[in-house]
């Protein structure tokens, strides 16, 4: 990996074709085409390199990755495409992050360089084997070319072009120059899955080793020479400012060098965080709090109800819903609410940066090095070029590190300065200032025959667009995509009506939350699913498998889900089973049921968490287990516990003290069952997370009988 320190080497300017050349000091370098964006407003005519593999003549193979690793396995599953595609072992790929290059190293998915979604294998799975395979197909030429012999009576294998015929071998270091010059081929097979000797088999990840022995470098672990300390405060409410600041108590702390006064922040430099903390606590800020002073999560909570009286943007509809709905044997309505929610990454937010020479140097965890680039290069009117990002591991994001709003705030301190300086947010200062998974109200309503099936389904859904912030080209005609998916869940409605009201507010900033819309949805419906079958007086598992859409993935997840969860087998008083099913994220289908038990006093505790997902075709087995398992504790921590609330424009929660998560003494157990199927892989990095409240909240129904609308669980018991 490259250290912080270390300024990143930019790829080659060729970004319309496959290129393939001499590396900078010597070796094979190899991009890969990927077709225009699915996303991208401007798509470019041809095609542009998005990932580059490296082999020097020593026979070290270097792949830029284009894609950051937060934890969920990234920086070992798409070396393993490249490895598979090279014939090479695993641990010969090393890894680079990839400088900020919104063409060279964009997600062809969202059409600009973002790991995001669920998105960075579906995006990887082609284009990173197409570069292995290509390699390996110029190497295997060069040695035949060499030999005299035809290409295809060799083969590669280990790190060498084979023949066996004569029994020579040679290494690929060995051919990488006389590669670089031949013809690149325009075609190359890749493997068949048959012949997979790593894709679908438990790897170990590669990122473990350093991560376990504390030596792998996240942004808050960025050292430099000459480097300050930075702590920071910024305005308790959006919009405020700073009236007055008296620092005299900070200036005298041994160790502090500065007090930067920004417009809506102050900041402390000091040559370590104890002195620069220290020294924030005695700064004495009045406030002008601006217009959302009186904000609070009472004034919101009565907006959204106000808006979901209007009429929405239609996001899906088929029949006669109103129709359906008012010649039904059985009908029910029910009002859900989620909450707002904050990141609460493991790593608080961090960024170095330094200005010098007429450039600016950043070193940061993101999601997004090219958006990072040019917040940067705006806050210092620098040309983009004239800004490098070193990105890092991130320690937890969630969707958090994908915003700039910490770098422009480094950036706008490290030009006061003539030095390095690692600006670092406190716990609650990053709970404090998040951009919040949205607060939404869902209005429902379905009918039922004199058999209990859905005659109708109306879904109507009220909250703000992240989306229409991050990529106003996808918001079309005022439909929110990400805010309705999921909407009907995996289910067959003949008469339905979803729509959408966009309500903003101002008083916050929103953004997208591990799960995204899914997240939000699936608890809506998978919970309105389960009253639906109470009024029909059918088993909840019973009745998904009725209205399921035609699709044998389905189930065969729901069938296993029941069979390894004992479905059927009675559970003692004061227990209950419940149930939740999602398909979403390029496909990904997942079962979950969550195990309750009512505790002394009336709590209740989550002892088991049976999953059954079917994610495509699998590439590291170990990987998707691992995601399930931490996006079940994630997404418990946010159903139990989770909820960011406001009074007088400030949040009220600061540290894990007031905005909880799930403990080991807590966490359930959690078995996760695989199904491989499919050609492809799709999303699993956010489906655990999006499942789990809806299972939670209806084991809770059938514990106790009282049923949940409202998150975090204990909210409205």
């Amino acid at each position: 990996m490259t250290t912080p320190a270390t300024r990143p080497t930019h790829g080659p300017s060729r970004r319309t074709f496959l290129s393939a050349g001499i590396a900078v000091g010597g070796g094979l370098l190899v991009g890969v085409p990927l077709p225009a964006p699915v996303l991208s407003k401007d798509r470019p005519a041809g095609f542009a390199p998005n990932a580059f593999i490296k082999i020097a003549r020593n026979g070290t193979i270097t792949l830029t990755m284009p894609y950051v690793e937060m934890g969920q396995g990234t920086y070992t599953a798409v070396p393993m495409l490249i490895a598979e595609e090279l014939e090479v072992p695993l641990a010969a790929v090393t890894l680079e992050h990839a400088p900020a290059d919104d063409m060279l190293y964009r997600n062809p998915i969202m059409g600009a360089q973002e790991t995001d979604g669920s998105l960075s294998m579906r995006a990887a799975w082609e284009p990173m084997r197409r570069a292995g395979a290509t390699a390996r197909t110029m190497l295997v030429a060069a040695a035949a070319a060499e030999w005299r012999v035809d290409a295809a009576e060799c083969r590669a294998a280990e790190g060498f072009v084979v023949h066996d015929r004569t029994r020579r071998r040679i290494a690929y270091g060995d051919l990488v120059e006389r590669a670089a010059t031949l013809p690149i081929p325009q075609q190359v097979t890749l493997k068949d899955a048959s012949a997979f000797t790593l894709i679908g088999r438990p790897q170990k990840r590669l990122d473990s080793a350093d991560k376990i022995k504390g030596t792998a470098i996240f942004g808050i672990d960025v050292r430099l020479p000459g480097m300050k300390i930075a702590a920071v405060m910024a305005s308790p409410v959006l919009g405020g400012r700073i009236a007055s600041l008296d620092d005299s108590e900070a200036r005298r702390v041994t160790g502090v060098r500065d007090v930067i006064r920004l417009d809506d922040a102050v900041a402390v430099v000091a040559d370590h965080w104890a002195a620069a903390r220290k020294a924030l606590d005695t700064l004495v800020v009045t406030w002008d709090d601006g217009p959302n002073a009186g904000f609070s999560t009472a004034r919101l909570k009565d907006e959204l109800d106000a808006a979901s009286q209007r009429d929405g943007v239609v996001g899906d509809e088929a029949g006669d819903e109103a129709g359906a709905f008012a010649g039904a044997a059985r009908r029910a309505e029910a009002t859900y609410r989620l909450p707002l929610l904050a990141h609460a990454a493991m790593e608080p937010l961090n960024c170095t940066v330094h200005l010098h020479g007429g450039r600016c140097d950043v070193w940061v965890g993101t999601q997004a090095a090219s958006r990072a680039q040019a917040a940067a290069a705006a806050a210092t009117g620098l040309p983009q070029d004239r800004v490098a990002i070193h990105n890092q591991y991130l320690g937890g994001s969630f969707g958090r590190r994908a915003e700039t709003d910490n770098i422009v705030q480094a950036v706008s301190i490290a030009r006061r300065l003539d030095h390095p300086v690692k600006v670092v947010w406190s716990r609650e200062e990053d709970t404090q200032h998040d951009f919040y998974r949205p607060a939404y109200h869902n209005t429902l309503r379905a009918g039922l025959d004199r058999d209990g099936r859905v005659t109708s389904w109306f879904h109507r859904i009220v909250g703000p667009s992240p989306l229409a912030r991050w990529l106003p080209p996808a918001v079309q005609n005022g439909i929110d995509p990400d805010a309705v998916t999921s909407a009907t869940g995996p289910y067959q409605f003949p008469n339905r009506h979803v729509d959408y009201v966009r309500h903003e507010e101002h008083a916050f900033r929103s953004g997208f939350w591990r799960g995204v819309g899914t997240t939000h949805n699936v608890f809506v419906v998978e919970s309105f699913i389960d009253e639906l079958a109470m009024a029909s007086g059918t088993d909840p598992l019973e009745f998904r498998r009725r209205h399921l859409r035609d699709d044998p993935r389905l189930r065969a997840v729901l069938d296993l889900a029941a069979e390894k969860s004992a479905w059927s087998e009675p559970l003692p008083p004061g227990s209950g089973r419940g149930i939740s099913l999602l398909q979403d994220f390029g496909g990904t289908i997942l079962a979950q049921v969550a195990e309750v038990s009512v505790q002394d006093g009336g709590s209740f505790r989550v002892g088991r968490v049976t999953s059954v997902v079917d994610c495509g075709k699998l590439i590291n087995p170990d990987t998707v287990i691992a995601q399930i398992q931490g996006g079940v504790i994630f997404g418990l921590s946010a159903a139990l516990y989770g909820q960011i609330t406001f009074s007088e424009g400030r949040v009220e929660q600061g540290n894990f003290d007031s905005y909880a998560a799930v403990r080991m003494i807590e966490a359930p157990r959690v078995a996760v069952h695989l199904i491989a199927s499919g050609e492809v892989p799709f999303g699993v990095g956010e489906s655990g997370t999006s499942g789990i409240a809806p299972a939670v909240a209806n084991a809770v129904y059938a514990a106790t009988g009282k049923r949940v609308r409202q998150l975090p669980v204990t909210s409205d018991m």
